[in-house]
This record gives C-alpha cells, sequence and structure tokens, in this order.
C-alpha cells in the first residue's frame, strides 16, 4: 500500500478484542486460483450448475469426480499468497480472531489460519454418501473413477466435502459465523463481492450489531456504501500493510 495506513482503521484494530474477516474468490484469485466458472480445457463447455449438484453426480459420479479431481490438481499447483499469510498473523495478534471464507480451496488453513469457518466447505476433503465416513487425498481409495467408500459393508459413493447448488450451508459453520460475525468489534469483508446469499448477509449483520466494517477490494461492491472504510486495491497489498500497523502498534 503506497499510502499510510488511515488513522482511523489503527485506532480499530489496536483496540479491537475481537476481529473477524469474511473472504471471498477475489483473494484465492491472487494466488492464482481460477474462478468457478473458469475456462480450462475440456470443461469449459460445461456449466458449474450442470457438474456441482447432488442430481449430476447421481446420474455421472466418475465426470463430477473427474471434474473435481481436476480443480484440485489446479489448486494444488499454487500457493498462499500474502493475504492469506498476513490473515494467519493477524490470528495471532488478538485475543479473537475468526475468519469465515466462502472459498473451497484450503489455502487459508494451508497459510496457518486455524480458527476458519468454511462455509462452502473444503475441496480437499470428501465424505461417503452412505455412512458419512470424511476422506482426505491420503486416505481416498484409488480405484479409478469415482472411490467407494473401504469401511465394511459399505461401498457408498464418495463424494466432496462442498456444498453443491440447492444445498444448505453446514449447520454447525453457518452458526459459527453468525456468532463471530455478531460479536466482531472490527469486520472485514475481502475479495468478495457479497451478492451470494446467505453468506452476503454476514456483513451488514456485523454492523448492525455495532462492528466497524471495513471493505477490501479492487472495485468497488454493493457493499461499499454500506463500509465504513473502504480500501480499493488487492488483499495481498493492503492486508499485510494493516497487519504490520498493528504489529507495530502493539
Amino acid at each position: 500500500m503506497n499510502s499510510p495506513l488511515p488513522e482511523t482503521l489503527l485506532s480499530r484494530l489496536l483496540g479491537a478484542e475481537r476481529i473477524t474477516v469474511f473472504t471471498g474468490a477475489g483473494v484465492s484469485a491472487e494466488s492464482g486460483v481460477p474462478t468457478f466458472r473458469g475456462n480450462e480445457g475440456l470443461w469449459k463447455k460445461f456449466k458449474p450448475e450442470e457438474l456441482a449438484n447432488l442430481s449430476a453426480f447421481m446420474k455421472n459420479p466418475d465426470l463430477v469426480w473427474e471434474w473435481y479431481e481436476a480443480r484440485r490438481r489446479i489448486i494444488g499447483s499454487v500457493q498462499p499468497n500474502a493475504g492469506h499469510r498476513a490473515l494467519a498473523d493477524m490470528e495471532r495478534l488478538v485475543s479473537s480472531c475468526t475468519l469465515i471464507t466462502q472459498n473451497v480451496d484450503n489455502l487459508h488453513r494451508r497459510a496457518g489460519s486455524r480458527n476458519v469457518v468454511e462455509l462452502h466447505g473444503n475441496i480437499e476433503r470428501n465424505y461417503c454418501l452412505a455412512c458419512g465416513a470424511v476422506y482426505t487425498g491420503a486416505d481416498l481409495p484409488h480405484t479409478g473413477g469415482v472411490p467407494r467408500c473401504s469401511r465394511a459393508g459399505c461401498n457408498g459413493l464418495i463424494r466432496p466435502d462442498v456444498v453443491w447448488f440447492g444445498e444448505m450451508l453446514p449447520e454447525d459453520e453457518w452458526e459459527g459465523a453468525v456468532r463471530a460475525s455478531a460479536s466482531a468489534d472490527v469486520f472485514f469483508s475481502v475479495g468478495t463481492s457479497a451478492v451470494v446469499y446467505p453468506a452476503a448477509s454476514l456483513p451488514m449483520m456485523a454492523k448492525q450489531q455495532g462492528a466497524w466494517l471495513v471493505e477490501i477490494n479492487p472495485e468497488q461492491t454493493t457493499l461499499t456504501p454500506s463500509a465504513d472504510l473502504f480500501l480499493q486495491g488487492l488483499s495481498g497489498e493492503l492486508l499485510p500493510s494493516s497487519v504490520n500497523a498493528l504489529k507495530e502498534g502493539r
């Protein structure tokens, strides 16, 4: 960030006991993660809605699984950026810091964040549709095509642990996001257009409960007029500046 950090932001950060950060696809895009509606190879002829739903999976599980495998390979080839790392540092600087993300790429955890609420799931996790057994990449049965559960007597289809079109958000994650938003002293909305509900309701929920609302985005959004502070730019530049100022102030 070329200009000094606004004094109002520094003052709010230094006085905050609870900081909540809400992130979207823009944060991951800075690491090179393509948007959900990417244009890569074979998959450009499919709309996400045609693949990311339970009906499509039950109809052609191998096709949907292959699409997610392609996305995993892309995500596995990129690294957390400076914005991800700054948020991990912020968690260690304040008494309570909750990171709520709409992203499924696991980059926040890879950067070191621990208190992460994953509203839309995590592409590195999977679970059995029949018995609910959880699988990561390390323990996933690899048999060609969609894997099946290895628990005795199960053999159920294993699906990605992500929220598909038409599905509800995980109840525990949503309730955690609401609690963190409602109790925040400072609430950051970062790299999200804030138009996908119900997640998009969180910034205003925080503001209505008394939080100071900061938006970080390259462009203005529908949230911008309601923000107490709008910082225009990349999260990989603006978040490290904020965290460095917080370190120096303490």
